[in-house]
């Protein structure tokens, strides 16, 4: 790990005023991905601008059909909330399975879809459920957010504040995890919102994405049996050590039906 200068603001003008100062700056949120590649010297920093001092970033509110995170809630307290078991309780089951404790202790909800890797579990939440990023410089819709591997639409010194999610009839996250890293190999999100299904894909590709023809077939007719078998293509999947993109494609129809035998429970 290479020397770099430590702050830590209390407000977020601070915070955008330091990113501005410093030579090649980053912000610092939980720290799971980002304090791991310093110390493998993948990359190296200026300046560390840590925002974990700034409970305002911590909320957990409910407001009339919209359940509202704070950017740096940690998965540990999302999945301990009474406020989000009473409104999404996917959310929790979604955050429990994380990593491990230590990883749920201080990774947080806006710092993993900052980094969006390609086999994270939250960005299948903001596909799946009705969602909005809110960052210091603006609301973005959550279907617009991802871009590619390690990719997202924010500049480079912007920075999420709260995350919210519009709330559904139902939802469940379901994933065939990495026996070590618990990173999903396939994961997929099921909401419905008034007999509409939305199904989000992430781990299997680049880029987690909706899998736009399962959720015609879902919408039309909720039944295991009505899903589409082979609909996403492995041709654009991950194909690497831990699995094969045909395997993937293959895990996307199983995990699918777990998600709506879950539903039909």
């Amino acid at each position: 790990m290479y020397s770099f200068n430590y702050h830590i603001p209390k407000n977020i003008d601070e915070a955008t005023t330091l990113f501005e100062k410093s030579n090649e700056p980053k912000y610092l949120a939980g720290g799971m991905t980002l304090v791991a590649s310093m110390k493998q010297r993948l990359t190296a920093p200026s300046d560390l601008i840590d925002l974990s001092k700034m409970d305002t970033l911590k909320s957990i509110v409910v407001e009339g059909k919209n359940l509202k995170i704070g950017a740096l809630t940690t998965h540990n307290s999302i999945s301990k909330s009474k406020d989000i078991k009473s409104t999404i309780s996917g959310l929790c089951d979604l955050s429990n399975g994380i990593g491990d404790q230590s990883v749920r202790n201080f990774g947080t909800i806006g710092g993993s879809i900052a980094n969006a890797d390609p086999a994270a579990d939250w960005p299948a939440a903001i596909l799946a459920l009705k969602s909005q990023i809110e960052t210091n410089m603006r609301i973005i819709n959550g279907e617009e957010f991802f871009k590619g591997m390690f990719e997202t639409i924010l500049d480079e010194k912007e920075i999420i504040t709260q995350i919210s999610f519009e709330i559904p009839s139902y939802f469940t996250y379901v994933k065939f995890p990495n026996p070590a890293s618990r990173y999903a190999i396939v994961g997929i999100g099921l909401s419905v919102y008034d007999k509409i299904a939305r199904v989000s894909v992430t781990g299997a590709s680049h880029t987690p994405f909706r899998a736009s023809e399962i959720e015609s077939a879902l919408s039309k007719n909720f039944k295991i049996d009505s899903i589409p078998l082979n609909s996403v293509s492995s041709e654009n999947l991950n194909n690497d050590i831990h699995a094969s993109a045909e395997y993937r494609s293959h895990l996307i129809d199983v995990l699918t039906k777990d998600a709506v035998r879950t539903y039909t429970q």
